[in-house]
């Protein structure tokens, strides 16, 4: 699991919505939900509850969100 994979996840999770995270990420939508689907499959659970427009965090998605936010502080000092 790579730090800027964590980046990627965390920007989903704070809009809620893969395509508005690619757009502050600079990425394409397929890469970033290609992202998503091979940390899932890391893993081995989702991270996220997938509706039409909008996505929700599981309880995995919140543990990992709180972890991988004190990863990238830690990273940023």
């Amino acid at each position: 699991m790579e730090l800027r994979v964590l980046k990627y996840f965390l920007a989903v999770a704070r809009h809620q919505n893969i395509t508005r995270a690619a757009e502050e990420l600079h990425l394409t939508q397929p890469t970033l939900s290609r992202q998503l689907q091979d940390l899932e499959e890391e893993l081995g659970t989702p991270l996220f509850t997938r509706e039409k427009r909008r996505m929700e965090l599981t309880e995995a998605g919140l543990f990992l969100k709180a972890r991988a936010e004190e990863m990238t502080t830690l990273e940023e000092k």
